[in-house]
């Protein structure tokens, strides 16, 4: 081990010297949610003035940093999942954005956007050289080293080893490597309240022993996820390793006995949550780690009987038509996973998908079912897909319903102070 660290640390460079082999007119990998090399990004950061037309590719930026401030002319960026700092760039005319599902994010690493320049973060070695992907770069890195020019590493002894496919590199195949530490970004979970708990309810009524699950961010996934403690043999198959899933695993109450792919490992390709759960994947042999397009696959997520897929929206209208991701047509996050675990665990022996709202929002004064989208609004998931919807007022499978029933269901899950006004749209469009 310690004649490994010797040869890489032969190759290690300053953050400064990294980032000179970025030149003008470069597409730059700066990373994904979980695995960021913001040492290296603060360090590009610094050659603004030297540098033009440089493209960053990502998702999820979350600490602010420099290059996505949307201040410097050489820097703009294009993602697949937009986050707090992309915004930043749109807000500045700065960002592009591409509609993929994640079970096609390769499309994005080798024809949209392939990158010149990947920046990784990495995990420290194993005794044979190689660092692993870290808490989020499995879910596409394989992809973008395809097509790179070079590659620069940033080893973190904070990004954690996880194990499963496509998930290293050997410190031989990078042109430049750094040492940064810096402890990874934290999610904070959303507080659950009464109306929240109520959503929860409905759910977990809906999920057997032995199920198969995915969980998403958000309050609705969090009580979920904690207040299936109850439930015996529950196996995961899910894009995102989240806190919950994390705690239903040491209870034993999620121990994949029962999954019909990948059966003894809790498969996903991200983790985004708390110190802990990053130390809970580290070389843990209960992950599997592996790359979207293999996770989120509608046909290996339908391999697992009675999956059971939980998602949420921004709103839902009458139809059943699912907007969860943009704001009358201004991108806020993505298209991400939804429609592939929607079409996966419907096609599931025994599996269900859900898609999981409060009624209101803004205080009570705005209603999430609403009788049409806004102007430029971009539907995320056809109300040919939707199955079961659900609010703090009930949970309907639409797909069984007529467009009259399913107009007359989806009123029904709206908050009452909204009803009429739903149901005069509703008569006025005849479909009721």
């Amino acid at each position: 081990m310690s004649d490994i660290l010797n040869q890489i640390k032969a190759k290690a460079v300053t953050a400064a010297e990294a980032v000179q082999l970025v030149q003008s007119g470069d597409t730059v990998y700066a990373g994904t949610c979980t695995s960021i090399a913001y040492t290296l990004l603060e360090a590009l950061g610094d050659r603004a003035d030297e540098l033009e037309n440089v493209t960053l590719t990502c998702s999820q930026i979350i600490r602010p940093v420099r290059v996505m401030r949307g201040e410097d002319e050489a820097f703009r960026t294009t993602t697949y999942f937009m986050g707090a700092q992309e915004r930043n760039m749109q807000k500045a005319g700065k960002a592009d954005y591409t509609c993929v599902h994640l079970s096609q994010v390769d499309i994005f690493c080798r024809e949209t956007a392939p990158a010149d320049v990947v920046l990784l973060e990495v995990s420290l070695p194993d005794e044979d050289g190689y660092m692993s992907f870290g808490a989020s770069g499995v879910a596409l890195n394989c992809y973008l080293l395809e097509k790179a020019r070079n590659v620069v590493l940033q080893v973190n002894k904070y990004a954690p080893y996880v194990l499963g496919e496509n998930n290293k590199i050997h410190f031989s195949q990078a042109d430049a490597i750094i040492f940064a530490d810096q402890e990874l970004v934290e999610n904070p979970e959303l507080p659950v309240d009464d109306t929240i708990n109520t959503i929860s309810d409905y759910l977990l009524d809906q999920i057997p022993d032995g199920a198969c699950i995915q969980l998403g961010l958000g309050g609705v996934a969090n009580a979920v996820g904690y207040g299936l403690k109850k439930k015996n043999d529950l196996g995961a198959h899910t894009e995102l390793m989240s806190d919950s899933i994390m705690e239903l695993m040491k209870l034993g109450v999620l121990n994949n006995s029962r999954k019909s792919y990948m059966k003894g490992k809790t498969v996903s390709a991200f983790t985004f949550g708390s110190k802990a759960l990053y130390d809970f994947v580290d070389h843990n042999e209960d992950m599997y780690f592996m790359p979207f397009p293999v996770v989120n696959d509608p046909v290996n997520i339908a391999k697992n009987d009675n999956m059971i897929s939980i998602n949420t929206a921004l709103s839902i209208d009458i139809f059943g038509q699912v907007n969860a991701d943009n704001i009358a047509g201004r991108q806020h996050s993505a298209t991400g996973g939804q429609v592939d675990f929607v079409r996966g665990a419907q096609m599931s022996k025994g599996g269900k998908s859900f898609i999981a709202v409060t009624s209101t929002y803004k205080n009570g004064t705005a209603s999430r079912i609403v009788p049409h989208f806004p102007v430029g609004t971009c539907v995320t998931t056809p109300r040919s897909d939707v199955q079961y919807v659900v609010t703090e007022f009930g949970c309907v499978n639409l797909k069984v319903l007529s467009m009259r029933d399913r107009v007359k269901a989806m009123i029904s899950l709206a908050h009452p102070d909204f009803r009429d006004e739903l149901t005069a749209e509703a008569k006025k469009m005849g479909m009721l």
